[in-house]
């Protein structure tokens, strides 16, 4: 007789029931080996969802997330971006012993059966969140004997490949909570317009139980069975310990949203191109300010409201410095079809007008051909049939460099750039970043620096952040995670040439409540009023403004003092202080015009055909000394000729210490004697330099 059948008779067990225990204990390891292979062959769905795409700014603010592939909102959430609070009423509500089972609480199991059998209908479930998380992965009905079970194995499967946490951070991600939002963080977005980190009781209450009927209790449509299942919740949460009373009381008192709230969408634009250009990537970083391009995406729809119903606004921010751009508004309504505000136009090549003034005017000073108080000539000039006239239709005449650029004057502008030359102004933008639309056509001309060029905000906004930066080329970038450029930056201009072009700027002419010297900047309207442009920078920032219609028709009176200046000036205010412009550079020649080098006090062209230094004038015609016969002896006396060789036109002659006239070029003039006998001449030139002779005349 075996050991179980003698301890069976010796406690007075019948051979039957010893029979049947001595087959559960051989039983219970088969059957616990059973379920274990059962359990491991258990062939996993995905445990990595897929979930949307999100773009966050330099602080990891959320600037836009996208849906999935059919367009449900499942955003990734882990319990640390969630409020613990919610944590802890969650598994009072669903699994007070999530952390202790095994993904099946049997204990919850045996009361569920007990209290079904009791009352005749379920009361309390069963399902752990181990379980919710296996079904929410398979997405298969578990109203069937075989579909529960499948999902009771999926779940002990899912507690031997993940830690509590993991499981955990699937519930998070993967909960319905009505309509296409899944997931806490979509939830929270959407019913309270912000992330999950903090939430009141109300609110966790209320996002605890919405997963258990989500279409039937979504708070934007039915707002009392949502509020109804969210103080049960609170309920059962002070039954739990896990929220005190008068939180609750408090909480209950709180309406449940009834709209649900738009998902952030800023930098639209922005967002959209480089979710698009790194499709691979579930979370972009960009070095892009959440709350300065809320502010800004405010201003450029406030002002252009102020416009006609099809005139647009983008604004550009940059830290001058490093390249990365703080803000991007591409348009001042995405969604309004007048504005074509679907259209990025950071990125549309325009007519830059004036703006690319300040460069001209820099390589000018580069180069050695002006300095801010050279004068120069505003007057009607042509060049080969080109005859540049400056906005206002009316010139200036004898003008500083500084006062020239700082009225924005044409003439000046393109004298300078013909003596600096189109090629190199079209090879210093380039080098500063910018992509230029020119001609296949024939060289760049001298209208490249009226606005002949198409060229984008942001290339501009580069061109002039090299400016505000020493000279140096920036690259402009929203990559938060781009790596500093170690390579030595590109030369744009010269450090002194930049920084005349920026102490010139301080000084123009701007709306009256411009602090004098706070920003440099410089305005810009194209041709046929299609285009109004600012660009302007301090000590840190460097701020591009366009205004007009996408679709590049004219808007008669748009001019960039006047549309654009007032954004740019608002926008430097919504950055916050503003940041000193560099001190000078070592070698600036701080002069006034008269005690600046000879050849640096008014400006003269090098490619202007120049006579050599002049000698001394000398009358060639008549030699000193000499008898002149003019026929007086007959009574028909012949003008005497007057010619005069060197020196520098114009010539004033004069006889007997009269003046008789005076000659432009060449110095020929022609007089009548009143009678014979001696007569002193003398010609005087520009210079103040003379020569005197005598000569008889009979």
């Amino acid at each position: 007789m075996t050991t179980e059948w003698k301890l069976a008779a010796r406690i007075g067990v019948r051979p039957a029931m010893a029979a049947a225990l001595a087959l559960a204990c051989l039983a219970a390891p088969a059957a616990a080996l059973a379920l274990k292979l059962a359990i491991a062959r258990v062939e996993l769905p995905p445990l990595q969802p897929e979930t949307g795409t999100i773009v966050l700014d330099r602080n990891g603010v959320l600037l836009r997330p996208f849906t999935v592939a059919d367009g449900r909102w499942r955003l990734a959430a882990t319990i640390d971006d969630v409020d613990p609070l919610f944590v802890r009423v969650l598994k009072a509500y669903e699994d007070r012993r999530f952390d202790a089972h095994r993904g099946v609480d049997v204990r919850a199991m045996l009361r569920a059966t007990w209290q079904m059998v009791r009352y005749g209908r379920p009361v309390s479930g069963a399902s752990t969140l181990t379980m919710q998380v296996a079904r929410l992965l398979s997405d298969e009905s578990t109203r069937t004997p075989t579909g529960k079970m499948k999902q009771m194995l999926t779940a002990l499967a899912l507690e031997r490949r993940l830690s509590k946490d993991e499981i955990l951070n699937l519930y998070l991600t993967l909960a319905p909570f009505g309509g296409n939002i899944e997931g806490i963080r979509a939830a929270t977005l959407a019913y309270f317009g912000k992330e999950p980190r903090r939430l009141t009781p109300a609110e966790a209450a209320l996002l605890v139980a919405l997963p258990q009927a989500p279409e039937a209790r979504r708070p934007d449509r039915h707002a009392e069975s949502a509020r109804a299942a969210r103080d049960r919740v609170l309920k059962r949460a002070v039954a739990a310990n896990a929220l005190a009373d008068d939180d609750a009381r408090a909480a209950r008192s709180e309406a449940v949203p009834d709209r649900r709230q738009p998902f952030p969408m800023l930098a639209a634009h922005t967002t959209a191109r480089r979710v698009a250009s790194h499709p691979d990537i579930s979370e972009h970083r960009l070095t892009l300010d959440a709350a300065i391009q809320t502010r800004l995406e405010a201003l450029a729809s406030e002002r252009a409201a102020a416009h006609a119903p099809f005139v647009s606004a983008a604004i550009l921010v940059a830290d001058h410095k490093t390249g990365a751009i703080v803000a991007s508004v591409g348009s001042a309504d995405l969604f309004d079809a007048r504005r074509n505000g679907f259209v990025d136009m950071t990125r549309a090549i325009r007519s830059p007008g004036s703006t690319l003034k300040p460069l001209i005017y820099g390589l000018a000073f580069e180069l050695g051909l002006a300095h801010p108080e050279t004068l120069i000539e505003d007057r009607p000039v042509s060049y080969a049939g080109y005859t540049p006239g400056n906005f206002d239709r009316e010139f200036h005449g004898t003008i500083s460099v500084r006062r020239a650029l700082q009225l924005s004057l044409n003439v000046p502008a393109i004298q300078l750039l013909e003596a600096v030359g189109p090629a190199r102004l079209v090879a210093r933008m380039r080098r500063a970043g910018a992509a230029l639309v020119l001609s296949d056509l024939s060289p760049p001309g001298l209208a490249v620096g009226l606005g002949g060029v198409g060229v984008t905000l942001h290339d501009l906004t580069a061109i002039h952040a090299a400016i505000a930066n020493g000279g140096k080329a920036v690259r402009l970038t929203v990559d938060a995670d781009r790596p500093l450029d170690a390579t030595t930056p590109k030369r744009v201009l010269d450090e002194r040439a930049a920084w005349y072009v920026a102490s010139t700027l301080t000084g123009a002419s701007g709306p009256h409540h411009v602090a004098p010297g706070a920003i440099a900047f410089k305005t810009g309207t194209s041709y046929g009023y299609r285009d109004a442009w600012a660009i302007g920078f301090d000590g840190r920032h460097v701020i591009g403004v366009w205004v007009g219609r996408p679709d590049g028709a004219p808007v008669p009176g748009l001019v960039g003092i006047d549309a654009a200046v007032p954004i740019l000036v608002d926008a430097f205010a919504r950055l916050g202080t503003t940041t000193r412009l560099n001190a000078a550079p070592p070698g600036i020649v701080d002069a006034t015009t008269a005690t600046l080098p000879q050849r640096l006090r008014k400006f003269q062209s090098p490619n202007t055909p120049r006579v050599a230094d002049a000698a001394p004038p000398e009358i060639a015609f008549p030699p000193k000394g000499v008898r002149v016969d003019l026929g007086m002896k007959d009574g028909d006396a012949m003008p005497l000729a007057l010619k005069v060789r060197n020196g520098s036109p114009p010539y004033t002659w004069f006889v007997n210490g009269a003046p008789i006239g005076t000659a432009a070029f060449g110095g020929a003039l022609s007089f009548e004697p009143d009678g014979p006998g001696f007569t002193d001449l003398l010609v005087i030139d520009a210079n103040g330099a003379s020569a005197a002779s005598t000569v008889y005349l009979e």
